[in-house]
Parts: C-alpha cells; sequence; structure tokens
C-alpha cells in the first residue's frame, strides 16, 4: 500500500477519488430512475438495454481510474500519469456523447410503451446528465495541473536513478509509454466489445461468438505482451505486433460495418458509443504498435536491468512491478527502488 509521501501525490489521489465518487453518485441516480421508470411486462429489446449499458461501462471506466491512478502513484510513472488526463478527456467525450443517447433511447421507449406514461423520466435524469460532463471537465484541468507538478517531481527521481544517459531514459520512456497503453488498450477494448455484445442484434452466428473469444484473447495478449517486453524476447513481440495488427483491422472493419446501408440498422441504438470508442481504441492500437516496434529495437542494449522484478529489501513490502528501477549506480548491494 506504499505511495510517496508526496502532496501532489495525495492531491492527485483524492482528486481523482472525489471526481468518481460525484460521477458514480450521478451516474446511479439516473440508472435507478431509469429502471424505475419502465413499464411491466415488456421484452428486453436492444434500444431497453442501452442506458443500463452506458451507465455501466461509465461506473466501471471510474473505478478502472482509480486503479490506474494507484498504480501510476505507487510506481512514479510520469507517462501513466499524463495518460490518465487524456483517459479523463475520453470520459468527458462519452459523457457528452452519452447525453443524446440516452435522450433518444428514452423518446423511443416512451413512444413505443416501455416506459410508464405517467413518469416523465426525461425531465428528472437531464440536469444530472448535463453536470455529468461538466464536472469531468472541471476536474480534468485540476488534474491535469496536478499532473504538471508530479511530472517534476517524478522526473528528478528518474534522473537520480537512470543515471545522465539520454540513450537509456529514451528507452526507459518509451518501455514506459508501451506498458501504460496496454493499460488503456484494456479498458477501451472492453467497452467497445460489451456495448457491441449486449446492444447490437441482427449478428451472424460466427461473428457474435467469434467477438466473445476475443475478449479472453485479447486479455492474454496485453499480459504477455508485456511479460515478452520485460523478458526483451523478441520472438515474442513479433507475435504481439502480428496480433495487433489483427485487432486494428479488426476495429477499421467494425467501424466501417457500422456505416454500411446494409447493417446499419442493427447498430442505431449505440452507433455514436461504439463509433466513439472505435475511434480511440484504433488511435491506442496504432500507438500501441509503433512502441511496440521501438521497444524491440531496444533489446539487447542495457535496459533489462532496469525493469527486471527486484525487492526493496529490509522488512518493507515486497514490490514485483515491471518498471521499479533498481539503483544501479550503487550496485547491486543497494535495494533502492524507484518508478515506472
Amino acid at each position: 500500500m506504499y505511495l510517496p509521501n508526496s502532496t501532489y501525490t495525495w492531491a492527485f489521489l483524492i482528486t481523482t477519488c472525489f471526481q468518481a465518487a460525484i460521477s458514480i453518485a450521478l451516474e446511479s441516480y439516473v440508472f435507478a430512475r431509469f429502471q424505475l421508470s419502465l413499464a411491466a411486462g415488456h421484452a428486453t429489446t436492444p434500444t431497453s438495454k442501452t442506458i443500463p449499458t452506458y451507465l455501466t461501462i461509465f461506473i466501471f471506466g471510474f473505478l478502472y481510474q482509480l486503479v490506474l491512478v494507484y498504480d501510476s502513484l505507487r510506481l512514479k510513472n510520469t507517462i501513466q500519469v499524463i495518460g490518465l488526463c487524456l483517459y479523463n478527456l475520453g470520459m468527458l467525450i462519452y459523457a457528452a456523447i452519452q447525453y443524446d443517447q440516452i435522450k433518444s433511447a428514452i423518446e423511443t421507449l416512451q413512444s413505443t410503451g416501455y416506459i410508464q406514461a405517467s413518469k416523465d423520466v426525461w425531465h428528472d435524469v437531464q440536469p444530472y446528465l448535463v453536470a455529468a460532463p461538466i464536472i469531468i471537465a472541471i476536474f480534468t484541468l485540476i488534474l491535469s495541473f496536478i499532473a504538471w507538478k508530479l511530472y517534476d517531481e517524478f522526473a528528478w527521481t528518474i534522473y537520480k536513478h537512470i543515471s545522465a544517459d539520454l540513450r537509456m531514459k529514451r528507452r526507459f520512456l518509451t518501455f514506459q509509454i508501451y506498458i501504460a497503453l496496454l493499460k488503456f488498450d484494456f479498458f477501451f477494448f472492453l467497452g467497445f466489445t460489451v456495448q457491441f455484445l449486449v446492444i447490437v442484434t441482427g449478428l451472424a452466428d460466427v461473428e457474435k461468438w467469434l467477438t466473445v473469444a476475443a475478449v479472453p484473447v485479447t486479455i492474454l495478449i496485453l499480459l504477455f505482451s508485456a511479460f515478452w517486453t520485460r523478458r526483451e524476447y523478441k520472438p515474442g513481440m513479433i507475435l504481439t505486433i502480428f496480433l495487433f495488427f489483427c485487432g486494428l483491422a479488426y476495429f477499421i472493419f467494425k467501424l466501417a460495418r457500422m456505416y454500411q446501408p446494409s447493417h446499419e440498422q442493427f447498430y442505431m441504438p449505440v452507433r455514436k458509443n461504439l463509433t466513439s470508442f472505435a475511434v480511440i481504441t484504433i488511435v491506442l492500437v496504432v500507438l500501441t504498435i509503433i512502441n511496440a516496434c521501438v521497444c524491440t529495437n531496444n533489446f539487447d542494449k542495457g535496459l533489462k536491468p532496469h525493469i527486471l522484478k527486484r525487492k526493496i529489501g529490509g522488512d518493507e513490502e515486497e514490490k514485483a512491478n515491471m518498471t521499479e528501477l533498481p539503483d544501479l549506480k550503487h550496485g547491486p548491494a543497494s535495494n533502492r527502488m524507484t518508478i515506472d
């Protein structure tokens, strides 16, 4: 449970927790209000599943962010801290799109009798859906300022423990970016897949089951890609890069499919949200492929000792994290650890 004892470290953690608490409370109210307004006796339709799915992913997004925040601060990972600010921006976009999507879903459900005629759901939830992106925007600015201050603190730690070798610093920076990208890839891929499987209908059985199978396969790929990078195992990285290209082709295909006249009716209830997730995921996969190639090129150039698992030593808690750095300057006897 170790965190660096720094004012800005705790400020970043507390600010993120505060944002998550407010956002989850808003989304939980919208979710509860919608569920209580549903009329009894109706079968589930793709449109009726959109609002619970949107809100569930939104809530999971903030819980996952808290995990990444703790991980970033514990490892003093400047790249991941910056990435979390961009992640927050992605959640802001999602909240803004969610407003229109939920409005359309409620109007459709009211016109078909799925929502009780006496319930004015949209009037009740509209202020909360307006407040959500505004609150996230404010917290994004606050987190960006704190991240800027943390960058100065964590950069000094890197300087002390990676020596003044600029080439080694660049290699380590590339490794940091790559590991951070893998963590963000997980959320956006999972968010896209869950919405796709729960809401989209009219799919061929083969396409549906391939999508289901892709979830555990993708998680394994992300885990092994981090493992192979730490161990500088080139055959594994070549396989990973190939699979990333396959994933890129899949998301481009699904993005095009959503706008084909012959298939677009299946995606209408969730097309805007799926488009945002697909575009962000495509950008992340392209960046991941680029960094994977650069990391592979950096193998056997002296970075491996800095990223292998080590212990802090003494009675302190053991840490086995892929990007903690030993103080090589003072030799193996020193067990001082630093950052991701």
